[in-house]
């Protein structure tokens, strides 16, 4: 009989000092995960004071609710949970309205308008970097929750308390109004 192999998070020294209030393994996980956070904050509530504020927010909870951190997935994805709701609830605090029309449906064999990860120049990313923050708020969250954080669709219908068609039209119209954007 075989069991399932247990996760071993590389950082659970520091998150067991922040388990006793340590302030230097406090600042030692703020400096392991602070960038990768913000972007994630960036990237759904596209304003920088906004998504700093949710950075500082999200550490602050995750230092307060470190006791409930159970250790059976990184402590990276554990914040990163607590990241994308305190994103997402500001964005809903903004009223963000989701438009909940009929299924549009992406086609998976349309050839790609997107440069390859391994062919687009540092250019290229700015420029979509910059097209998805210049995207309705609906539409950037569903995206960069698909896309760029890697949730699925039933994942982000249960995330803002939508359903799985108006996130997977979100999506599909997100991509549209991206190339639409870019082509500009």
């Amino acid at each position: 009989m075989t069991t399932a192999p247990t996760y071993i998070d590389p950082h659970a020294a520091i998150v067991e000092r922040c388990r006793s209030n340590d302030p230097k393994a406090q600042y030692e996980l703020y400096k392991l995960y602070k960038k990768a956070m913000f972007n994630v904050a960036l990237r759904i509530v596209g304003d920088v004071q906004e998504a700093e504020d949710v950075l500082q927010e999200s550490f602050l909870i995750a230092f307060r609710e470190v006791s409930n951190f159970k250790g059976d997935a990184s402590f990276g994805l554990w914040l990163k949970k607590i990241v994308v709701n305190k994103a997402i609830r500001g964005l809903q605090k903004r009223r963000l309205v989701f438009s909940s029309l009929a299924d549009d449906t992406d086609h998976p064999d349309e050839a790609s308008p997107w440069p390859s990860a391994h062919t687009a120049t540092e250019e290229q990313v700015q420029a979509i970097r910059q097209a998805i923050m210049r995207l309705p708020d609906g539409y950037r969250v569903v995206l960069s929750l698909y896309l760029l954080e890697g949730y699925d669709h039933a994942e982000i219908a249960q995330i803002l308390s939508i359903s799985e068609a108006t996130s997977k039209s979100q999506y599909s119209r997100a991509r549209k109004k991206l190339l639409e954007i870019c082509q500009q």
